[in-house]
C-alpha cells in the first residue's frame, strides 16, 4: 500500500476530480431516491453499474411479504432453493444457483458470518429472523474477488438501519397457528454527532413434528429464539467517524431423528461484533475504513434419555482485521481495494452416553488467511460500465490463490440493460474437514469458474420491466464425505497416527456443473395493482467420475417459480396473493429417492389504523399442501397469522 500512495495523491490532486468516492462499507445506509444502491459489492454501487445478477429487498418489500425468517424472504427471489429438516429452527440449507449451501457468504452489517465448527463451515439460516433488517441483497454467482473463500454460490447481505431523525422507532407483534408468537421492537435516534439504533426480537412456536407424520412423527417439536442487534456511529471530526455494530441470537430447537420422535434438543448461540474507523481524505475522494470483526458460534445438542444428556458440543470463532479503501479516480471511474486477515479456530467433541466413560479430548484446529484485492469500476462513456478485479489469498495451509473477475453493464437509452460477467471462486477446506475425527489434512481448496449474460428491458417509464439471465458454473476439487466399511484397509479409514477405525473421511473427489436461466418480470398497473414474478431453471449435475456422473445434485429442483400480486384499493390498504411452485428433486446423490414437486399459495392483507400503525394478517400454504424439502422431514401446513406494526 505504501508504494501506491504517491500515485493516489497525484490522481487525487487533479482538478478533474469533483465527485466523491463511494463509501467502502457493505452496511452503508442506502441514500433515498429513485436509484437502487447495492452494497453487497462492498461499496455503494448503483444497481445499473453491477455486472452480476442482484436482487434488492428494501424495507417496504420486507414488510409487504410479512415473512418471519430471512430464508423465507430469500426463497421468493430468483435462483434460490431451500431445504429444511422440519419446522422453524431446524437445520435450514439455502442454495443459490444450485451451489452447495455452505458455498454462500452471509453478511450482516458488514461482518461475514460462518461457523468454523460446522462440517461445511457455512451458515445455518435456521436462527436468522427478519428482526430489524432494513435491506436484504442477494448477489448471485461467484463473488470471491471481494468476499474471499466460500463465495462460490453468491452473497446474502443483510443491513440494519441507522437512525436519521432525533427519535424514531418501530414495533411488530403477531400471533397465529401452533401457538406462534413473535414480537420485535427497535428504537434509535440522532443527536449531534451520534446516531444509534437498537432492536430486539423474541419468537416462539409449538411447532410441528420434525419427523413427517407419514413416517411416524407425532410429538410437536417447538422452537424459541431471542435476538438483539444494534448500531452506533459517532462523527469525530470532518470526514472521520467511528462505528460499532453487534448482533446476538440464542435459539432452542426440539429435534427428531430420521426414524422416530425423540426428546433431543439443540441450543444455538451466535454473536457478531464489529468496530470500525472511517477516514475520508481529499474531500472524500479517497475513503478509508479500518475495522475489526468477531463472530462466535456455540452449538450444543442434548438427549435427556441418556445418562450424560449432552451428546454434542462445538464452538467456532472468527477474528477479522480489515482495511478497505475506495477512490474516485476521475468522473465515472472508481476503485475498491483492501487487505484483510482472518483467523479461525474451532473445538468439537461428542461425549459418550455413559457417565463412567471418559469424555474424549475435543478435536481442535485453527487456520489463518490473508487476502489482498482490488476492483475497478469504469464508465468510459455514458451508459457503459466495465468492471475488473483481482484477488490473492494466502492461506496458512494451502499457500497462495489468485482469482480474476471481469464484467460489463450497458444501459441503453431505450431502457435496455445488457449484462455479462465472468468470475472465479474458491473455498478453503473447513477446520472440521481438516481436524475433526473425520478430518483429512491433505485436502485442497474447492475451485469454481462461472459466467453469465443477460438483458433487462424497462418500458413505460419503468412501470413494466422484464429480463432473463443465462449462467454456467463449474466446480472442481469439491469436498465430500466418503464412508468406510468395517473391513476397509484404506489408511484414511483410520484416525491419523492410530489404528482406531473411523466411519469415514473427507476427500477432494467431486465435480459439479450448473447452468440455468433466471427470468424476471414486474409491472405497476396504475396506482393500485403491482405484479411480480420470476422463473428459474437450474440444472445442477454431479460430474464426479463414477456411478453418480450426470445425476442431479441432491435437493435441487430444476424448475421453480414465484408470482405475486398486490392490490391497493385505497391509501394504506393492501391485499396480496403470492404463489410458489417448485418442481421435483431428489434427496440423495444416487437419485433413488424422489421428492415431489409442490405449489404453495399465500394470502396477505394490511389495514391502516392510523398513519403510523397498521393491522396485518396472512394465510400461508392456503390449500394445506403436503410436501417435503428433505426426505422424511415434515413441513408447515396451513398457517394463519395476524398482528400489528408501527413505524414512527
Amino acid at each position: 500500500m505504501i508504494k501506491f500512495t504517491p500515485l493516489f495523491v497525484l490522481l487525487l490532486s487533479t482538478t478533474a476530480l469533483a465527485q466523491e468516492a463511494p463509501r467502502p462499507d457493505a452496511a452503508a445506509a442506502a441514500p433515498e431516491g429513485d436509484t437502487v444502491i447495492v452494497t453487497a459489492t462492498r461499496s455503494e454501487t448503483p444497481i445499473d453499474r453491477v455486472p452480476a445478477s442482484v436482487t434488492v429487498l428494501d424495507k417496504a418489500a420486507v414488510d409487504r411479504n410479512q415473512d418471519l425468517g430471512v430464508a423465507e424472504l430469500l426463497l421468493r427471489t430468483p435462483g434460490v432453493t431451500l431445504s429444511r429438516n422440519g419446522g422453524y429452527g431446524t437445520n435450514t440449507s439455502l442454495r443459490i444457483r444450485g451451489a452447495e449451501s455452505d458455498q454462500t457468504v452471509v453478511v450482516i452489517d458488514g461482518v461475514k458470518l460462518n461457523d468454523p465448527s460446522s462440517a461445511g463451515g457455512g451458515y445455518n439460516f435456521a436462527n436468522l429472523l427478519v428482526g430489524d433488517a432494513a435491506r436484504i441483497e442477494v448477489l448471485r454467482g461467484p463473488q470471491s474477488i471481494l468476499w474471499g473463500s466460500q463465495a462460490i454460490g453468491g452473497v446474502v447481505n443483510i443491513v440494519t438501519p441507522l437512525a436519521t431523525r432525533e427519535l424514531e422507532g418501530s414495533f411488530d407483534v403477531e400471533a397465529g397457528s401452533r401457538e406462534t408468537v413473535s414480537g420485535r421492537a427497535a428504537l434509535g435516534g440522532r443527536t449531534g454527532p451520534l446516531a444509534w439504533r437498537v432492536g430486539a426480537q423474541t419468537f416462539s412456536t409449538q411447532g410441528i413434528s420434525a419427523l413427517a407424520p407419514a413416517f411416524g412423527g407425532r410429538d410437536l417439536d417447538g422452537y424459541s429464539n431471542q435476538s438483539v442487534q444494534g448500531r452506533a456511529v459517532l462523527d469525530i471530526a470532518g470526514g472521520v467517524s467511528a462505528d460499532v455494530r453487534g448482533y446476538y441470537s440464542h435459539g432452542r430447537t426440539e429435534l427428531d431423528s430420521t426414524s422416530a420422535d425423540t426428546r433431543d434438543y439443540s441450543l444455538n448461540r451466535e454473536f457478531v461484533g464489529y468496530a470500525g474507523l472511517n477516514v475520508d481524505l481529499f474531500d472524500a475522494r479517497l475513503r478509508n475504513r479500518f475495522a475489526y470483526g468477531y463472530t462466535d458460534t456455540d452449538r450444543d445438542n442434548y438427549n435427556p434419555a441418556r445418562a450424560r444428556a449432552q451428546n454434542f458440543d462445538s464452538a467456532g470463532r472468527n477474528e477479522r482485521l480489515e482495511y478497505q479503501g475506495s477512490v474516485a479516480i476521475t468522473k465515472g471511474w472508481n476503485g475498491t481495494f483492501g487487505v484483510e486477515n482472518e483467523r479461525s479456530r474451532f473445538r468439537s467433541v461428542s461425549p459418550p452416553a455413559s457417565l463412567a466413560a471418559r469424555v474424549p479430548d475435543p478435536a481442535r484446529g485453527r487456520a489463518e488467511i490473508t487476502g489482498v484485492y482490488a476492483q475497478l469500476n469504469a464508465t468510459p462513456f455514458d451508459g457503459l460500465t466495465l468492471t475488473g478485479g483481482v484477488r490473492n489469498d494466502d492461506h496458512s495451509r494451502f499457500g497462495s490463490q489468485t482469482l480474476f473477475a471481469g464484467g460489463a453493464v450497458w444501459a441503453l437509452p431505450t431502457g435496455t440493460i445488457l449484462r455479462a460477467n465472468y468470475a472465479e471462486g474458491f473455498k478453503a477446506p473447513t477446520l472440521y474437514q481438516l481436524f475433526s475425527e473425520y478430518g483429512n489434512q491433505a485436502l485442497n481448496p474447492e475451485e469454481a469458474k462461472g459466467w453469465e449474460a443477460g438483458a433487462e428491458q424497462r418500458v413505460l417509464g419503468g412501470a413494466l420491466a422484464f429480463g432473463a439471465t443465462y449462467f454456467e458454473r463449474r466446480t472442481t476439487n469439491q469436498i465430500i464425505f466418503n464412508s468406510c466399511t468395517a473391513t476397509s484397509t484404506l489408511p484414511l479409514c483410520f484416525q491419523p497416527g492410530s489404528t482406531t477405525r473411523r466411519s469415514g473421511y473427507y476427500q477432494n473427489v467431486a465435480r459439479a456443473f450448473a447452468r440455468g436461466v433466471e427470468a424476471v418480470a414486474r409491472a405497476q398497473i396504475g396506482t393500485r395493482l403491482a405484479l411480480d414474478g420470476n422463473y428459474s431453471w437450474v440444472e445442477s449435475e454431479d460430474r464426479s467420475p463414477g456411478a453418480t456422473d450426470g445425476l442431479w445434485l441432491p435437493r435441487r429442483p430444476r424448475h421453480a417459480a414465484n408470482a405475486s400480486a398486490t392490490y391497493t384499493p385505497a391509501q394504506g390498504y393492501a391485499l396480496g396473493v403470492a404463489a410458489r411452485w417448485s418442481g421435483r428433486s431428489f434427496d440423495n446423490a444416487a437419485n433413488t429417492t424422489e421428492l415431489d414437486g409442490y405449489t404453495l399459495v399465500d394470502l396477505r392483507a394490511e389495514l391502516p389504523v392510523t398513519e403510523q400503525v397498521k393491522l396485518f394478517a396472512r394465510v400461508e400454504n392456503l390449500f394445506d399442501e403436503e410436501y417435503q424439502t428433505t426426505y422424511r422431514y415434515g413441513t408447515l401446513g396451513r398457517s394463519v397469522y395476524a398482528g400489528f406494526r408501527g413505524r414512527f
